[in-house]
């Protein structure tokens, strides 16, 4: 068996012989001639060196292992078709990614201008918890980051900026006053997100830290600080997109706001990535 002779047209006219019933009507599903079709099949038995089919004067089957060939090649060929559609899609299609918050109080008119001004691509935002917010898995065209991306294949450019928050439950008594200090939170236990999250120690002088737990979704994120256990500081964005009963937002006065950027890949950009720069900016400035 030489697997390495194997070719998508030879899986194509294994899979029409069997849908079609016969090699004639494979032959012209396929848009060739029959003895195309015959010296195809042939090939492709040779290559894999076992019996694919069983031929009659009055029909053809497939043989048992023909089968198991055959479901094998339905799947490669499916995922050749997926991989052209994602390559050939660019132009029509846009998947921006996103770990957290998406764009906040933006997010709305973001998607309801680029369908009116760009209807011709299609826009999907995507939720990623990841550093790179599904662009370095290939989840999306462009992400928006809420840090500056340390991997050196991506460029990125802010667009706007963000005031920074900290979430406290609802009977807190920091949740009394109408913002609060970092001074405030220092003997406290923060809960943050490495990954993805926009708040470390280091923001507070290195005697006035507060302790630290980790975790990787919003959700668990809001569920723990509900319950007074510990707070969290986050994004302008998160208080937009996440309200939650038992929890309350209160502006850090003190603390540097949150640069939001737009990130894509340096060598491969998407088509649409200007017009998404351009927008970004758009809505943020008018803030």
């Amino acid at each position: 068996m030489d697997s390495s002779g194997v070719e998508l047209r030879q899986l194509r006219c294994l899979v029409a012989i069997i849908d079609e019933g016969g090699f004639t009507d494979a032959a012209a599903v396929l848009g060739v001639s029959q003895a195309a079709v015959s010296r195809t099949l042939a090939s492709l038995e040779r290559a894999l060196g076992v019996r694919l089919l069983r031929r009659t004067s009055r029909m053809v089957t497939p043989t048992a292992t023909g089968l198991r060939v055959a479901a094998h090649a339905r799947r490669v060929l499916g995922e050749v078709d997926t991989l052209v559609r994602e390559a050939t899609s660019g132009h029509t299609r846009l998947r921006v990614g996103y770990a957290w918050a998406a764009l906040g109080r933006h997010t709305l008119a973001f998607q309801r201008r680029w369908a009116a001004e760009r209807p011709q691509t299609d826009l999907q935002l995507v939720r990623v918890n990841s550093g790179s917010a599904g662009l370095a898995e290939g989840a999306c065209d462009l992400a928006v980051l809420r840090r500056e991306p340390t991997d050196r294949r991506f460029d990125s450019a802010i667009v706007g900026l963000e005031r920074r928050l900290c979430a406290l439950a609802a009977d807190d008594p920091l949740a009394r006053r109408r913002s609060v200090r970092l001074a405030d939170l220092g003997g406290r236990t923060l809960l943050i997100d490495r990954r993805t999250g926009t708040t470390t120690p280091e923001l507070w002088p290195p005697d006035a830290r507060p302790a630290t737990e980790e975790t990787h979704d919003v959700d668990d994120w809001l569920t723990v600080i509900a319950t007074g256990r510990s707070i969290g500081m986050t994004a302008e964005s998160t208080t937009d997109q996440y309200p939650r009963p038992g929890v309350v937002y209160r502006p850090v006065r003190d603390a540097e706001p949150v640069a939001v950027r737009l990130v894509w890949w340096r060598d491969d950009p998407h088509p649409a990535t200007q017009a998404v720069l351009e927008l970004l900016t758009t809505l943020y400035r008018a803030q």
